[in-house]
């Protein structure tokens, strides 16, 4: 399945910290931008000479009340030659792109009787839409946004003042020295209340960590969490199809997914972000261990060896062979 893309442009750059940028984008002539809620993304799809086909997700900034003249996303620079440095060089006022119609897989609940937002560094994107709901719609909340130093937390000034005497910032300091007590903060909430985390995934692991510890229901804790783009230690490797017979190269910066589709492989996907379970497909052979980075195969399913998920996991070897 390969969802329709959106003609798009750049209407706007704003610098936010030394490493994170604001993007505003609009339709291009012909084309309209759908509505969304808080909690959606969308991908951008992008082409690049180092790094071929690519798409990369980012969360939408704002919600209903920004309307849908323009889309508003944040991208962090990463150190590593990745999508987002990419980004950085080459976006600016003008420059044409494809997007997705937003997706919502982190919804905030309209019904929830209290809310508690947690945002760790740029996991603020999301997180801030759903701040600026419960606020319009005078709900009971709280939120929370971490990170090392002030100087780094995007949307730091407009969150808190929106959050007004409901929101704490927490620095955890250069070293990281002071981190967050996610167990005492969840040991505070009432039993009404929802948490809504997004960050860094070792803190959104905590936090489900600190719930479960607390006897608290799965569905209370509802989580995003950034970093399945890519990792430094990724190799290229070949893909086999064994029904077909093909074989495709999968670049250290791509996907198995987006390797597959560009080259006219149909698939069933929608996520990109391993979260829906659209994409597994059977492992026949792999010369290297599997690297998981979903988050919707079990524990059981992953150490067994033969599944994998298509759109964010890769092995650490030069050959794989799928049975497709």
């Amino acid at each position: 399945m390969n969802p329709t893309t959106i003609a798009a442009q750049v209407a706007g750059v704003r610098e936010l910290t030394p490493r994170v940028r604001e993007y505003q984008l609009v339709a291009a002539p012909g084309q309209a931008l759908a509505r969304y809620d808080p909690g959606a993304h969308i991908a951008l799809h992008l082409t690049s000479p180092e790094l071929g086909a690519f798409v990369r997700h980012y969360s939408l900034v704002g919600g209903p009340a920004d309307g849908v003249a323009c889309y508003r996303i944040a991208v962090q620079r990463e150190d590593r030659a990745q999508g987002s440095d990419f980004i950085h060089r080459t976006f600016a006022q003008g420059t044409r792109l494809q997007i997705s119609a937003p997706r919502n897989n982190f919804l905030l609940g309209r019904n929830d009787a209290r809310s508690l937002l947690i945002a760790g560094g740029i996991g603020i994107t999301p997180i801030y839409a759903m701040l600026a709901s419960v606020v319009r719609r005078n709900k009971d909340f709280a939120f929370v946004y971490s990170g090392r130093t002030a100087e780094q937390l995007a949307y730091r000034d407009e969150a808190m003042q929106l959050a007004g005497a409901r929101g704490r910032l927490h620095l955890s300091g250069e070293d990281g020295a002071n981190l967050l007590d996610l167990r005492a903060l969840l040991a505070a909430q009432g039993p009404d209340t929802t948490v809504y985390v997004c960050g860094p995934a070792g803190m959104v692991q905590a936090t489900h960590q600190a719930a479960a510890a607390l006897g608290w229901e799965p569905g209370r804790v509802r989580s995003e969490f950034f970093g399945v783009a890519g990792s430094p230690h990724d190799v290229a490797f070949e893909v086999h199809l064994a029904k077909s017979g093909r074989c495709i190269s999968v670049g250290r910066n791509s996907s198995i997914l987006e390797a597959l589709t560009a080259a006219g492989v149909e698939l069933l996907y929608d996520c990109r972000r391993g979260e829906c379970g659209l994409c597994p497909l059977t492992v026949l052979a792999a010369d290297g261990p599997i690297e998981h980075r979903d988050r919707y195969l079990s524990a059981e399913e992953r150490a067994a060896g033969n599944t994998l998920c298509l759109c964010v996991s890769r092995i650490q070897g030069q050959s794989l062979t799928l049975d497709a």
